[in-house]
């Protein structure tokens, strides 16, 4: 990836690499040139109100310090909504940006556009 990476760093293009919640694999990341991880959330939303959340969401919040520590900027996204985006923000302070268009249309298709960003930025409130 390294060749890839400088490739696209040298075209002024941020590198951001989608990556499991793995505390241990967020410098390996920076090293190959990385510039932000997306940590991969599917795993917490469907642990969301179950036994496991917790450890779930800790294992996020450890990757996402792991990251930050080791130089990175942090997002993250899939599956995030409504119901688990507060929770996660606040667990997981490091994430600068989450990824939540496709549970955004969707809000805003029930609720229109106006109502749904409302919602949204009130969300980690």
């Amino acid at each position: 990836m390294r060749p890839l990476i400088a490739e696209a760093k040298a075209l002024g293009v941020r590198v951001s690499l989608f990556m499991d919640a793995d505390a241990a694999a967020m410098p390996l990341a920076k090293a190959v040139g990385a510039d932000r991880v997306e940590l991969y959330t599917e795993p917490y939303a469907a642990a969301w109100g179950k036994p496991e959340q917790a450890a779930v969401l800790r294992r996020f919040a450890e990757a996402a310090e792991a990251a930050r520590a080791a130089g990175l900027g942090v997002n993250a996204g899939h599956d995030l909504n409504l119901d688990n985006l507060a929770a996660f923000v606040r667990a997981a302070p490091a994430v600068q940006e989450v990824s939540i268009g496709h549970a955004f249309v969707a809000e805003a298709l029930e609720r229109g556009y106006a109502e749904a960003v409302r919602a949204y930025l009130a969300a980690p409130a």
